[in-house]
């Protein structure tokens, strides 16, 4: 048995030296270290064996068994090595051939109108106001003339949680009574911006969370015209200089009068198509003058301060500036709509 394995370690390492390439040696393993090969049948046969004979044939089996696998590494290895040496002579590196652009990442364009408009406004000298996302019903609510069992307050579906009072911000206007609240009596002019939250049905004009840019002025001897001067300067420098503006009259709680400010449809130049339903106007924000109950709440004597607030949606805005008609695009991470910004 001894000489059977010599004579099966001589002819493996000689049909080893004649392997040239990853297939041959494939078939060189099945062949001399596989489950069928002469050397796997030496250990079947070790039963067979004496007492005496069984060790020294175990031994050298192992032996032939370690030196055939560290051999076939070896010639894997260097089969591997004339391969690459090879492929290096026959081909040739073309360095003069323009490299592949590295793609590099985009502000989100919601991102990038949230900077315009912050932007616009510090230049009009509004400083950039935070508040939190989790807010109370007193502040989300009551705070903002919004009493309970009020019915503007069907006007924005809240998302509750499991804690009495707390829920998440259907409006950044809780924002003007803590910002109000932590500078009275001294003059503010802020905008506020941030994520809102409202369970409502997601349409190609609403979703169940969106960005908003509340502003808010307060000081003495402040009038609606301020509040329409600074709108309609924002308007210009938003979409244009040349771009026509009106305001209508509408109804919020946190603010009397109050009013919807809407801009001259740049899609048909304000003579009626499907972008502005025919009317050739455009909404873009609601606005008015603070109500003295929130004033009175944030810590101001409405007989002495007067101030104004707005707020404003950047996806519409966006929307309406690149002609999107679909708000969903921005929250479904599609590259190919991504890329265009």
């Amino acid at each position: 048995m001894l000489d059977e394995l010599k004579k099966i370690e001589k002819k493996a390492l000689k049909a080893l030296e004649d392997a040239e390439d990853e297939a041959e040696l494939q078939s060189w393993n099945t062949a001399h270290l596989g489950r069928k090969s002469a050397l796997m049948d030496v250990f079947t046969q070790m039963s067979r064996l004496g007492k005496e004979e069984r060790p020294q044939v175990g031994r050298r089996a192992n032996e032939v068994k370690i030196a055939l696998e560290t051999a076939f590494d070896a010639r894997a290895g260097e089969i591997k090595r004339l391969v690459v040496e090879g492929s290096l002579k026959g081909e040739k590196l073309d360095v003069t051939l323009p490299g592949r652009r590295v793609k590099r990442g985009r502000l989100h364009p919601i991102t990038q109108t949230m900077r315009r408009i912050y932007n616009i406004f510090a230049e009009m000298g509004f400083q950039v106001y935070r508040s939190r996302d989790v807010e109370t019903d007193e502040y989300n609510f009551e705070l903002l003339n919004f009493p309970k069992h009020h019915p503007a307050r069907d006007m924005q579906d809240s998302f509750y949680t499991n804690k009495e009072g707390i829920i998440l911000r259907t409006h950044t206007s809780p924002g003007q009574i803590h910002a109000m609240r932590e500078f009275a009596p001294e003059p503010v002019r802020f905008i506020l911006p941030g994520m809102c939250y409202r369970y409502e049905q997601v349409t190609t004009r609403s979703e169940m969370q969106f960005t908003q840019v509340e502003g808010l002025a307060v000081g003495k001897n402040i009038t609606f015209g301020d509040l329409k001067g600074t709108l309609a300067d924002f308007a210009r420098r938003f979409f244009g200089q040349n771009v026509r503006s009106r305001f209508r009259a509408s109804y919020f709680p946190f603010t009397e009068p109050s009013a919807e400010m809407d801009i001259e449809c740049f899609v048909c130049g304000g003579d009626g198509c499907s972008v502005c339903k025919h009317t050739g106007w455009l909404e873009i924000l609601g606005s008015g003058m603070v109500h003295p109950t929130v004033l009175r709440n944030g810590g101001y004597d409405p007989k002495v301060y007067s101030g104004f607030a707005f707020g404003m949606g950047p996806e519409r805005l966006t929307m309406l500036r690149h002609g999107i008609d679909d708000i969903r695009y921005f929250w479904r991470n599609d590259m190919r709509f991504l890329e265009q910004f």
